[in-house]
């Protein structure tokens, strides 16, 4: 946590970007949205649906994320919990999703669901604009300045544009197991920043 007290005074709401934190940030996100994991579930619903829309399941999450990213934290005030308790929260979190990317295993289930609407429900919300995703917006914003996530977050719903509309294309590129093993290398990524979450957070509550 840095103080930006430098002497330039009227400067405070100046913008910082920071090319480490966007990578971090979009490489936290990438992994928890797992959308490269998710493509066997596009794949089936693309089956089921016979045509999901790209853009609007794309669109409808980076808008449900942006809007959690700045509203989340005056809902968590309204609750009386502060940030570093919900990225301490949002650390377990992270840390059973990398369990499930690693063992295969299944602690969270979705519902399924075969409307017409799938480009919306469960595509934007909640596979790709899930709890997961949503907890570690917040958990970032704890650690990074919230220009750098947003920076992260468009970056992100552009690869999540270009995986859905490529999603078949890859799926034969990669194969199952290509997949299996991008989701396991994604899954120690994330624990390993799950442990950083926890470490960092939990030091400033404890402070």
């Amino acid at each position: 946590m840095h103080l930006c007290g430098d002497f330039e005074k009227p400067k405070q709401t100046k913008m910082e970007f920071n090319l480490k934190h966007i990578f971090t940030a979009f490489m936290v996100l990438f992994a928890v949205i797992d959308i490269i994991g998710n493509i066997p579930i596009i794949i089936d619903l693309r089956k089921k649906v016979g045509h999901i829309q790209s853009e609007k399941a794309s669109i409808i999450a980076g808008i449900i994320m942006i809007i959690f990213l700045f509203v989340g934290e005056r809902l968590l005030n309204f609750i009386g919990v502060d940030v570093n308790s919900f990225a301490v929260a949002g650390a377990f979190i992270l840390f059973f999703i990398a369990l499930e990317m690693i063992l295969g295993i299944t602690l969270y289930k979705e519902e399924e669901s075969n409307s017409i609407t799938a480009s919306v429900f469960p595509l934007a919300f909640p596979l790709i604009a899930g709890p997961g995703s949503l907890t570690t917006l917040l958990s970032l914003r704890a650690e990074f300045k919230i220009e750098n996530i947003i920076v992260a977050l468009i970056i992100n719903v552009l690869v999540i544009y270009i995986v859905l509309k490529t999603s078949v294309k890859i799926e034969r590129i990669i194969g199952p197991n290509g997949i299996r093993i991008i989701r396991k290398v994604f899954g120690v990524i994330l624990l390993a920043i799950a442990v950083k979450l926890f470490t960092a957070n939990i030091k400033a509550l404890l402070a």
